[in-house]
């Protein structure tokens, strides 16, 4: 059914989980939806949230940094803190944020630079700690037009299948 990975005579138990997030959400919206991967495209609903965020406000990432709200964390330090996404769009999907308020990337400044650098390194660390050795996609969201919706500058780290290019 829909060309399922198999291992033998058994369908690997995370496709399984995935087919049925599929048809949940195929009875619910409207997306374009890919049932070789199991997962929604950028939607209408992503670009919305987008063009109604207001930079320059509190955030939700802001309660996570001051643990006013729960996350699961994954990675925390005294410049940043990884933690699980809670719309994953890929088997592994967690995101790392600086402490320091910086809208987007576009806000970034000079001064940033070794604060950039580390955010990376701490993606790359926590894709190792999730055992993403096949590889994984990085992704910064910045502005409406790049589908930020929120306005706490932040890094997707995207694995644990093969990515499709373009992204979207």
């Amino acid at each position: 059914m829909f060309g399922l990975p198999v291992i033998g005579r058994a369908i690997r138990p995370h496709y399984f989980n995935n087919a049925v997030k599929y048809f949940a959400a195929a009875t619910l919206t409207s997306h374009i939806v890919f049932p070789s991967q199991f997962y929604c495209s950028a939607t209408q609903d992503e670009v919305t949230k987008a063009k109604l965020a207001q930079p320059n406000k509190p955030t939700i990432f802001s309660k996570i940094l001051d643990k006013t709200i729960p996350a699961d964390i994954l990675y925390e330090d005294e410049k940043c803190i990884a933690f699980s996404d809670v719309t994953p769009q890929a088997p592994v999907h967690f995101l790392v944020i600086p402490r320091k308020p910086i809208p987007g990337i576009s806000e970034a400044h000079q001064e940033d630079e070794q604060l950039l650098g580390h955010l990376l390194l701490v993606a790359k660390k926590v894709a190792l700690e999730k055992k993403l050795d096949n590889g994984y996609r990085l992704v910064i969201n910045n502005g409406p037009d790049g589908s930020q919706s929120v306005y706490h500058l932040h890094i997707h780290v995207l694995g644990g299948r093969q990515m499709e290019w373009p992204p979207g």
